[in-house]
C-alpha cells in the first residue's frame, strides 16, 4: 500500500524489526470483514473502518477461516496473498478496555478475529467498492498462522 509503514520487503512490525529487522515482511497488508465492525458497534464498541489499521475492509468474505496462500483479488488489477491471522495488539483497547479480548476468536473457529494479513503480488488502485474475490490455493490447505 502507498505510504502504508508497513509497506517493504522486510519486516516492519515495531517489535520484530527491531530483534530481527531481515525477516520477510509477511504484513503488507491488513485485510478486516466489515461484519466485524457491525459485530463491534453492536456490541457497544465504537470502532469504524480504518480505525483498527486495516487498509482493505471486506464484505461476504469469511478472511480468517481462508487457508494460508490464499490470493485476493481486489478491484480490477491487484492481488493480495495471504499470510497469516492479525494478532490483535494490546494497543486496541485504547478504544474500549475489552476490545482485545472481544477480538480473541471461539473455540473451534481461528484462534484471533481481528483480520488477516498479507503480502502484495500484483499492484494496482483499489477504490472503495471494488469487488474483492478470492482463489483458493491448491489442496491440501493449511490454516493460517497467528501474525
Amino acid at each position: 500500500m502507498d505510504g502504508d509503514a508497513h509497506a517493504g520487503k522486510y519486516v516492519r512490525h515495531r517489535y520484530l524489526a527491531r530483534r530481527k529487522p531481515n525477516l520477510p515482511n509477511l504484513r503488507q497488508v491488513h485485510l478486516m470483514t466489515t461484519e466485524l465492525f457491525c459485530e463491534l458497534r453492536a456490541a457497544g464498541y465504537d470502532v469504524q473502518p480504518g480505525e483498527l489499521g486495516e487498509n482493505v475492509s471486506t464484505v461476504g468474505l469469511r478472511l480468517t477461516e481462508l487457508p494460508l496462500g490464499t490470493i485476493i483479488r481486489l478491484g480490477p488489477a491487484a492481488s493480495v496473498e495471504l499470510t497469516g491471522l492479525r494478532t490483535p495488539c494490546v494497543l486496541i483497547d485504547r478504544f474500549r478496555k475489552g476490545l482485545r479480548k472481544r477480538l480473541m476468536g471461539p473455540v473451534n473457529g481461528p484462534r484471533f478475529r481481528c483480520g488477516v494479513l498479507a503480502v502484495a503480488r500484483t499492484g494496482g488502485p483499489v477504490i472503495a467498492g471494488d469487488v474483492a474475490r478470492a482463489e483458493l490455493p491448491p489442496e491440501p490447505w493449511t490454516t493460517l498462522p497467528s501474525l
